[in-house]
């Protein structure tokens, strides 16, 4: 599986109602750990089992909306949901074992 792309009008169905966690990266193109952290995302979407968790992209640049309500100020910006709350957060570039721990604490 690939990482779901999400957007303003997507992202309340796709995070917020989800029944399971949500690990949501707010990037933009321009941004360079952001391109560093992309592949990491994608394996952790390959690796990981989509029935337990969602791995998500939020393209701030384009999804502004989303990206103020959560008060994401520096990209990227890791936040995990359940049941609609962000239960973790983490900032920057970080190892992909950092990233999977944190996100296998709520699965």
């Amino acid at each position: 599986m690939s990482e779901l792309n999400l957007t303003d009008a997507n992202f309340e169905v796709e995070v917020l109602q989800s029944n399971v966690p949500v690990l949501v990266d707010f990037w933009a193109p321009w941004c360079g750990p952001c391109q560093m952290m992309g592949p990491i995302i994608e394996e952790l979407a390959s690796e990981l089992d989509i029935a337990k968790v969602k791995i998500a992209k939020l393209n701030v640049d384009e999804n502004q909306l989303v990206a103020g309500q959560f008060q994401v100020m520096s990209i990227p910006t890791f936040l995990v949901f359940k049941g609609g709350q962000v239960v973790d957060k983490m900032v920057g570039g970080v190892p992909k074992e950092k990233l999977k721990g944190m996100l296998e604490k709520h699965i």
